[in-house]
């Protein structure tokens, strides 16, 4: 009902949404977005340095620094979308190297901490699902779609530390890298190649498209000016 099977000319089966399929994708991608804006008023109360009675806090209070952060995580999730389309380099068994992509994904945590990060990087997977499905088994579909995008919000864990952004993004980069060496090891394992054992060719592969296009952000993200234009935006996304 929510997938039609279908086998390619390679004995594959893989899983397209129905109509139905997507308009539940669509539903699930907004309750996400919702959730995100909902832990990031709750992470904001709880690290706001300025006094209740500041005219931030009384904006937010009443809902308004909330919708400002719903548009940002739409924001990061619509740019990151187009940028994964952006491949400098695609991988003909699966993965690629975008141009930034990842690190646009990581902003929302960067910027509101981890809750909203992670329900942005979920609703992102849903998104990227929507767009692009390629699953060969429903359990698949969590672990590289939902798991290892959601991951990418691990960059909340650092959104006050000093270098935040550098830290947040090795730390989503490495999340979204588990979650796709486990489904490489458990549901690619035949595509190893010849010699190799499914795991230790589930850590290379996927080491060399995620691991590249990170190194590539970070010597990005190593100039000051950049790192400058990034906490600009953050403090865009937190204040009027």
């Amino acid at each position: 009902m929510l997938y039609t099977a279908v086998t390619n000319d390679w004995g594959e089966t893989t899983y397209i949404p129905t109509t139905l399929g997507n308009v539940l994708l669509v539903i699930i991608l907004a309750a996400l977005l919702a959730a995100a804006v909902l832990f990031a008023r709750m992470q904001m109360k709880k690290t706001a340095a300025a006094p209740a009675s500041s005219d931030g806090d009384s904006r937010m209070k009443h809902g308004k620094l909330t919708v400002k952060q719903l548009a940002f995580c739409a924001m990061a999730i619509a740019l990151g979308t187009v940028l994964s389309n952006i491949k400098l380099f695609h991988f003909p068994t699966g993965g690629s190297i975008t141009l930034l992509s990842m690190l646009v994904i990581c902003l929302p945590g960067y910027w509101f901490g981890l809750g909203a990060g992670i329900a942005t990087g979920v609703a992102y997977g849903v998104l990227q699902l929507l767009i692009d499905p390629y699953v060969l088994y429903p359990l698949q579909l969590v672990v590289d779609y939902l798991l290892a995008f959601g991951a990418l919000g691990l960059s909340g864990l650092f959104s006050n530390a000093k270098l935040g952004l550098i830290k947040g993004y090795i730390a989503g980069v490495l999340g979204r890298y588990v979650f796709a060496v486990i489904s490489g090891w458990i549901f690619f394992g035949y595509y190893a190649w010849e010699g190799w054992d499914p795991l230790p060719y589930s850590l290379a592969y996927n080491a060399i498209y995620i691991f590249s296009e990170a190194a590539i952000t970070l010597v990005i993200l190593s100039a000051k000016p950049v790192r400058s234009l990034f906490a600009k935006l953050k403090d865009m996304a937190l204040n009027d």
